[in-house]
């Protein structure tokens, strides 16, 4: 996992696996995965799956070279709330990137740094 701030501003971890590094290997199958350890995390919430390929295509945006698809599962870990700016850092996000021959795992910084390890956890559970 490597941390980068993107844009000089948004510190973003990234992970990459090659496909035949994971047990699944589709967008589909690794959000369905994913889930299920957002559903089994004692306070993690989901929320929904944003196809982020659909819409970019929807609106002729500009893609990075050789991705071929990458949807968002969108989640919280939210346990309080100790101040207002909180909510301006919430819900998570994973985007899941399909780049022909590995997926790209992007996750912005969590508040909670033990966060960030839960989250990297549970990509590397993708792993066979």
């Amino acid at each position: 996992m490597t941390k980068t701030n993107f844009m000089d501003k948004y510190p973003v971890y990234t992970v990459e696996l090659s496909k035949n590094e994971l047990a699944v290997t589709t967008v589909d199958e690794i959000i369905e995965s994913l889930k299920s350890e957002i559903e089994a995390h004692p306070i993690a919430a989901y929320i929904a799956i944003f196809d982020h390929y659909s819409h970019t295509k929807k609106i002729d945006g500009d893609m990075v070279e050789g991705l071929e698809d990458v949807k968002n599962i969108v989640f919280c870990f939210g346990a309080a709330i100790p101040a207002t700016k909180m909510v301006a850092v919430r819900p998570r996000s994973i985007g899941v990137c399909d780049m022909g021959d590995k997926i790209v795992f992007e996750f912005l910084d969590a508040p909670k740094e033990e966060l960030n390890s839960v989250m990297e956890k549970w990509i590397k559970n993708l792993k066979k």
